[in-house]
């Protein structure tokens, strides 16, 4: 075992505080990280403050990892010491099921290990630590390659917040041409304009809030829709050929399935904390519509997005945070007051 520094919650209510974690030696097929960054996730602050379900403690939260490799096993083949390395929102899964072996261990039927606050399948068990550290070891087989000409500390939130919004892009089959609507212009939805734009799409970015227009044209949205203005949503019907909603926040589907052109699907990705106004299925009918949804990516997918978003030269608009200023930053991810991803300076631990 190697110690290394990180910021732990112990409690729902204790904040994030320094502390020191143990590591596993690399074993055969593990790759050591040294962590240079780490992006803040709204899903980190649910889990950390058993929002969504008791947490485990001590909590090292974290699943968009970025860092430079240490040391690698005997038998690894994809990476070498000096590479840099990024590591996702899984860390394992069961590699047996019909999910893992197509490629989608984020579907995983017995349940992928999640990066941190979960129990680990392998290694001896114990609870899985993420990437607010200085230090992680991780199967070759769930690290990725980052690719180089990218802003490593922009890189870091494109492992979740890219991939949520690239797999289903991808699975829409949005090609040049398509017309593409995004709900909310978070830190998925900002980088669902992005994707979206470089496949080739034109994009209408839906908001609640007029003063966002400006900074959704400058992500090179097309259109933008302000969603309470009844003749904006009006002039819209029809128009678009897949919308992938990225709101967390309860909200009615109805109007926006009514902006979608036949064949047309809306892919939820955020997750609301209470149920959903009904959806008509009768918007459904008349038009062979799809609703659906979407859980990250499979690791090979996952590279492929960072290989895409290298070409295309895009990354994730970040903001640095120190450590000791990660609770603040939770409060502001809470207020909505980032502009779109929060980046943790891990050399800052």
């Amino acid at each position: 075992m190697t110690q290394a520094k990180a910021y732990a919650a112990t409690s729902a209510t204790s904040g994030l505080n320094p502390s020191t974690i143990e590591r596993r030696e690399p074993g055969a097929h593990d790759v050591e990280i040294a962590i240079d960054f780490c992006g803040l996730c709204h899903s980190d602050v649910h889990t950390v403050r058993s929002e969504w379900r008791p947490a485990r403690y001590p909590l090292v939260p974290g699943h968009e990892i970025v860092g430079r490799v240490t040391r690698v096993g005997a038998d690894v083949v994809g990476f070498a010491v000096g590479d840099l390395a990024g590591v996702g929102c899984m860390v394992d899964s069961c590699r047996e099921c019909d999910s893992c072996l197509e490629g989608f261990e984020q579907y995983c039927e017995k349940g992928n290990t999640g990066t941190y606050g979960v129990v680990d399948r392998r290694n001896g068990g114990g609870v899985t630590q993420g990437g607010y550290s200085s230090s992680i070891v991780v199967d070759e087989n769930y690290v990725l390659n980052v690719p180089a000409g990218l802003d490593p500390a922009g890189v870091a939130p494109l492992l979740c917040a890219g991939i949520t919004t690239y797999s289903p892009l991808r699975y829409l089959d949005v090609q040049d041409g398509d017309a593409v609507g995004v709900v909310g212009l978070g830190g998925l939805g900002h980088m669902a304009v992005k994707i979206a734009k470089a496949l080739g799409a034109s994009v209408t970015v839906f908001t609640t809030s007029p003063g966002k227009a400006a900074a959704a044209f400058e992500l090179g949205a097309d259109t933008v829709v302000v969603s309470s203005d009844p003749a904006q949503m009006a002039a819209a019907k029809g128009t678009l050929n897949a919308i992938i909603d990225t709101v967390a926040a309860v909200h009615d589907l109805n109007p926006y399935l009514q902006t979608l052109a036949r064949d047309g699907a809306l892919i939820q990705l955020g997750l609301p904390p209470a149920q959903m106004p009904p959806v008509d299925p009768g918007l459904l009918i008349r038009k062979r519509l799809a609703y659906g949804g979407s859980l990250i990516g499979g690791i090979a997918e996952t590279q492929e997005m960072l290989d895409f978003c290298a070409e295309h030269g895009i990354v994730s608009d970040i903001e640095m945070v120190a450590a000791p200023e990660l609770d603040a930053a939770y409060d502001r991810m809470v207020a909505g007051d980032v502009k779109y991803r929060f980046v943790l300076d891990n050399s800052t631990l």
